[in-house]
């Protein structure tokens, strides 16, 4: 039973043919074989769990996720499990309520299983979670548990956040579909800031359809039409700047994503972005540093002993960074957002890279966001679909971005591109 999506558990939970208790179990029992190396969790009372699950068997059906089990980030708030943020400074730490997110899930009947084991403050200094393919490779960060525990079959669903590349890049590196929804679609009452003009709350899944569900939850959308074979589609090929950072399992796994798809009937072309967008490397860095060395203050002046090396140093960037160099980059990315509707005048979505390449080795780097913090600044639906495979037999992703707004058109065109593409690596169960 782990292994169903959260739509399947859902249509067999509210018609009865599957209890919530025994979906719950079989979670727990994939958890407690595969946690000693996964290491997904910084949270999780089984017990808990299944006093959850027994209750939502016992009371009618809640919801359209009545019994789906959700990992949550543990940079975002939950009521009845610490918060913990990746850091010694929260320890222990148990707020009052729910973050938005969670309460919404929670009231639509999903079972919260546990919290995720998270990036340093959604930064780069990663925890101990591997990469369920390979452990001797990073998961992706910040949301690096979020990512293992949805693809190695613990739960179907799980929360990240997305400040760079924090919900795509763990995506790719763990085979699963990645959604970072249009910026602020998705209420981030109760999640720890990053950076507030870039933070974006998003959902990992197995399954187009179930990010669908879930985001339908979150925004009270209706659902969305989805898309049959030989729908008009068209695609804008998009390297992007960096594509000359990539590696040739991104480099293929693109360009062979255009290929097929112009074989099937998709209406393929090349699309660049426009040269101002060559700015946004250096602005993400200038604003992520300015709003996180400001929104992490308290932290700063009472436990600056207890802070990584590595976001120390983005703290005083940031500190010491002048105003007027801030508001220079965000009228920057400002411009490069008023530009967008040149960019799609001729296509639905665009095709492009993920990641560079492969999860790399090691577990202390959690992979390079240049690929996804573009989108993160211009603010556009992504979702990352894992449909390739590197030269070591570990997953890798194409990205595809809709126009801001546009979610439910990116959400029904790439259910179809997975369809022709097909799925690339799956953890064996």
């Amino acid at each position: 039973m782990n292994t169903l999506s959260a739509t399947e558990i859902a249509a067999q939970t509210t018609s009865g043919a599957l209890r919530c208790e025994d979906v719950a179990r079989a979670c727990l029992d994939r958890i407690h074989m595969r946690e000693p190396t996964v290491k997904a969790w910084s949270f999780l009372d089984a017990g808990m769990v299944l006093k959850e699950a027994k209750a939502l068997d016992q009371q009618p059906v809640r919801g359209p996720l009545h019994g789906v089990p959700v990992g949550v980030k543990d940079v975002i708030e939950t009521c009845d499990m610490p918060t913990q943020m990746g850091s010694p400074i929260y320890r222990g730490y148990q707020s009052l309520s729910d973050a938005s997110c969670v309460a919404l899930l929670r009231a639509a009947g999903a079972l919260i299983f546990g919290k995720t084991v998270t990036c340093e403050f959604a930064g780069v200094t990663a925890g101990e979670t591997t990469n369920p393919h390979d452990p001797a490779r990073t998961p992706g960060g910040s949301s690096s548990g979020s990512g293992a525990a949805v693809a190695d079959f613990m739960v179907p669903l799980a929360f990240g956040t997305q400040t760079g590349g924090s919900v795509q890049r763990p995506s790719s590196y763990c085979g699963i579909v990645g959604y970072k929804p249009t910026f602020g679609l998705i209420n981030p009452q109760g999640v720890k800031p990053a950076a507030e003009s870039l933070d974006t709350v998003g959902l990992m899944a197995r399954t187009v359809e179930d990010v669908e569900l879930s985001a339908r939850v979150l925004t009270n959308s209706d659902p969305v039409t989805w898309l049959t074979k030989g729908a008009a589609v068209r695609i804008g090929l998009c390297r992007t700047y960096a594509w000359d950072s990539a590696e040739d399992a991104t480099r293929h796994a693109v360009e062979d994503a255009a290929r097929r798809l112009s074989a099937a009937g998709f209406a393929v072309r090349d699309v660049d972005l426009p040269e101002a967008c060559n700015d946004l490397p250096v602005t993400r860095e200038i604003i992520n540093d300015f709003e996180r060395a400001r929104g992490m203050a308290y932290e700063w002046l009472a436990h600056c002993d207890a802070i990584s090396e590595g976001l120390a140093k983005s703290i005083r960037n940031g500190l010491a960074m002048p105003r007027e160099r801030y508001i220079d980059a965000l009228q920057r990315v400002e411009g490069c957002r008023r530009l967008l509707g040149k960019t799609f005048a001729d296509v639905d979505v665009l095709l492009t890279p993920t990641v560079q390449g492969e999860a790399p080795r090691g577990l202390s780097y959690t992979g390079d966001h240049r690929f996804q913090s573009i989108w993160t600044q211009l603010r556009t639906p992504a979702i990352t679909l894992p449909t390739h495979a590197g030269p070591n037999g570990m997953p890798v992703g194409i990205q595809l971005v809709a126009m801001p707004y546009a979610d439910d058109k990116l959400l029904a065109v790439a259910r179809l591109i997975f369809d022709t593409l097909g799925r690339g690596p799956v953890i064996e169960v």
